[in-house]
């Protein structure tokens, strides 16, 4: 590969953990950008810390990663989408909200979406099948309706690269095949995309 866009991420005796536990002993790798990328391990090997890494969430504890070419967590390099992330349970908030706090990084809390914003919300949420939902709030939906809330949320942000933590893991069958189109579409977008597998 050539170019300064070649590489997604790089990595250089890179130990993450928290703490003294170590999740991920010293270790080189490079990912490529623009591509699909699956990280593979058994459970407890550290996946979903590397995730936290790429995306600026933790620190490492040693050697050095850099994320297209500068340090993670930059804004409009990445964009995260947890496994199942978690909210107090009975919170107002709905699907079209919800889909609408990806825009945050880049507003801010007091920012007034602009109408190009409003059109992205609305893509994403008709990319993802949750146009019809954009009214309920998210304790109303299933789990599998839930996670292409949040896919969605991740995809309006501007990035790069969308990283999802086992985003098909003990979904519907509609939920997963939406979600795995949102996965091989990514590039057709220019965006890269890495995670681990479904479980």
């Amino acid at each position: 590969m050539s170019g300064p866009t070649a590489e997604f991420a790089r990595a250089s005796g890179l130990t993450l953990g928290y703490g003294h536990q170590i999740a991920l002993g010293a270790s080189d790798f490079t990912i490529p950008h623009q591509g699909v990328t699956a990280i593979i391990g058994p459970n407890g090997s550290g996946k979903s810390t590397l995730l936290h890494a790429l995306a600026g969430v933790i620190a490492p504890l040693a050697g050095t990663l850099s994320v297209l070419g500068g340090r993670p967590g930059r804004r409009g390099s990445t964009s995260y989408v947890m496994q199942s992330p978690a909210f107090p349970t009975g919170t107002p908030i709905t699907v079209r909200e919800a889909v609408a706090m990806g825009l945050y990084p880049e507003l801010g809390w007091f920012r007034r979406p602009r109408a190009t914003d409003r059109v992205r919300v609305q893509e994403a949420m008709e990319r993802l099948g949750v146009t019809s939902l954009s009214g309920r709030h998210l304790d109303e939906l299933s789990g599998g309706q839930r996670q292409r809330v949040y896919v969605a949320q991740g995809i309006v942000q501007r990035h790069e690269v969308l990283l999802l933590d086992e985003p098909l893991t003990g979904l519907d069958l509609v939920s997963m095949r939406t979600i795995d189109a949102i996965i091989h579409t990514e590039r057709d977008h220019g965006h890269g995309w890495c995670s681990p597998p479904t479980t």
